[in-house]
């Protein structure tokens, strides 16, 4: 017996092992397409649908897939219609490893390491490289899986095995219970589902007659999607109502889906003299061969076809409910804070997805740049009108910008840490150098309205011409800053063009307004107590000019190649 569990857990390591590896390399072969299909996700919840099958099958764990849909949630990427049908999605996904798994691929797994692994070691190219892995990872679980499978071979000639077996099937409540326990410890459904589809291939149901063994398994098979929701409920701690909300929607739904099965099923067994439902998913599977040589019935295809349908079912009987339970949740379930009160929004869960957390910093710079806006608008306001209030309030958002800041520098380190493009890194980099830019458009308001302070405790009094002119460079710094929002939101390049021109326009205004200044004083028609104040003040909308240049080169780099088909064009 001990030998049959070291050997259980190494063939269980080594399926999850493979899992993992096949798994994060396609996510970085899949990653652009994978944020694609998040980008033009709607509210239609049959797109939903399909992307929660399309990611699912890329990524091979619904569990995965549902931990990222509570990240995307949480950083307010989608709303919970949307959450709901990817989980709906999801289920279905999850369940293309058992259908590949019941095909038994024992004899290629060792062609598929060794070709993996020249590929992944060898391979000049990145994409050669990545490919490779995903082939290794393939071997490496099937390896697993026929490592499990003969490990468990000797228990079909275990009569207490067999015995427990029996007992097993004619108790439901406790398959249920048992696939629950599993599922959530090893917090994989598909490892549960593996160790069971190994079971069945290593002969262990080969004396069970007609419908029993599939009678033994669907229990446990229904229970592993419960127990995955643990990794989903886990990940939920923490984050906000919504977050939560998308973890119970998935937890709903397979209970859910767990109790109509279960009870349909237990009718049957009363009132007719066989199952159709066993019947049908036997009659559909057909055999296989056994190392010994028998012929068998395919317990390991009839639990993934039974997975299949399942889920498939599930999902068409619990989408005319789905809006209604959205709709509870939303209605007797809110966040206690505003949206606007909302700090970053930079989830670790995205960091499973590289391609959609690199574009969700993206959008956290456009959210870091619409609150510098805010603030120099503010300090502006306490400038001319004196608003004590409106100091207070820059001061409050200042602390948020740098802890935006902060925190965009954290999460672009862990992810460029990750297995990132070259372009993708760039783009880090990138990101990082207008995090950097953006911070200091928001010291800049800060420094204006400590220069406020200073105005207003002194009593200091401006000439109409002095303050005339600041209203005009204040207007243009506020538009510049707005193009700077609208240059991150869209990346275009005719934004940054107006940018540099208005950057320009900044540039020769102080200049002109810092000798008019001059000529006032040396006329004596200012305050001599003002000229510290107003220089200081040139200054820094001359200096937000600058920052907001150095924002839209960096914009501008992102797409490096746009630029020389464009310098090209000009040359002929």
């Amino acid at each position: 017996m001990f030998e049959i569990i070291v050997g259980l857990i190494g063939g269980l390591g080594l399926f999850i092992y493979g899992m993992q590896i096949m798994s994060n390399s396609l996510k970085v072969v899949a990653g652009d397409r994978m944020k694609h299909l998040l980008e033009v996700l709607t509210s239609n919840r049959f797109k939903a649908i399909i992307c929660g099958i399309v990611v699912t099958i890329m990524v091979q764990s619904s569990s995965t897939t549902t931990v990222m849909v509570v990240g995307f949630v949480n950083a307010s990427l989608m709303n919970l219609t949307q959450a709901a049908g990817i989980i709906l999605g999801a289920n279905i996904g999850t369940t293309v490893m058992a259908q590949l798994i019941a095909f038994n691929f024992d004899a290629i797994a060792p062609i598929l390491i060794g070709i993996g692994t020249v590929m992944s070691v060898f391979g000049n190219k990145k994409k050669t490289r990545d490919i490779g892995t995903i082939l290794l990872g393939i071997g490496i679980l099937f390896f697993g899986i026929s490592t499990m499978s003969s490990t468990m071979e000797p228990l079909k000639d275990n009569p207490v095995f067999k015995r427990w077996l029996i007992t097993y099937g004619r108790n439901p409540i406790l398959g249920l219970l048992i696939g629950t326990v599993i599922t959530g410890i090893m917090q994989s459904s598909g490892a549960t589902l593996a160790m069971l589809q190994a079971l069945a291939i290593s002969g262990i149901f080969a004396d069970v007659s007609g419908t029993a063994a599939i009678q033994i398994c669907i229990p446990m098979m229904i229970d592993t999607n419960i127990g995955t929701c643990v990794t989903a409920l886990l990940s939920s701690i923490g984050t906000s109502k919504a977050a939560k909300n998308a973890a119970i929607i998935h937890l709903s739904v397979n209970i859910f889906g767990a109790i109509w099965v279960m009870t349909l099923l237990a009718i049957f067994n009363a009132v007719l003299p066989v199952n159709p439902i066993y019947q049908f998913l036997v009659d559909i599977s057909g055999t296989m061969k056994t190392s010994s040589g028998a012929v068998i019935p395919n317990v390991a295809r009839q639990i993934a076809m039974s997975h299949t349908f399942f889920n498939v079912a599930n999902m068409f009987v619990m989408l005319p409910f789905i809006d209604k339970l959205v709709n509870f949740l939303e209605t007797h379930i809110k966040d206690d804070e505003e949206e606007s009160d909302k700090g970053l929004q930079l989830d670790d869960r995205l960091l499973n997805n590289p391609a959609v957390a690199i574009g969700q910093v993206g959008r956290e710079l456009v959210h870091m740049a619409e609150m510098a806006e805010k603030n120099l608008k503010l300090a502006g306001k306490a400038l001319v009108e004196g608003d004590e209030k409106a100091i207070e309030k820059v001061y409050q958002r200042e602390d948020r910008i740098d802890e935006h800041e902060k925190g965009i520098i954290d999460f672009v380190i862990r992810l460029s840490n990750l297995n990132v493009s070259q372009e993708e890194n760039d783009r880090l980099a990138s990101y990082l150098q207008i995090a950097h830019d953006i911070e200091r458009i928001g010291d800049h308001a800060e420094n204006i309205v400590e220069l406020a302070e200073d105005k207003i405790e002194k009593d200091v009094k401006m000439t109409e011409a002095a303050r005339n002119e600041l209203l005009e460079l204040l207007d243009l710094t506020y538009s510049i800053v707005q193009h700077v929002k609208e240059a991150l939101d869209s990346e275009d390049d005719a934004i940054c063009m107006k940018i540099y021109e208005e950057e320009e326009r900044s540039d020769d205004l102080t200049d002109e307004y810092k000798d008019k200044h001059i000529k006032r004083l040396s006329e004596g028609t200012c305050q001599v107590n003002s000229s510290a104040i107003y220089f200081d003040l040139l200054v820094d909308l001359e200096r937000v000019g600058d920052h907001a240049a150095n924002i839209a080169e960096h914009i501008q780099s992102l797409h490096p190649r746009k630029q020389v088909n464009e310098l090209q064009g000009v040359v002929h």
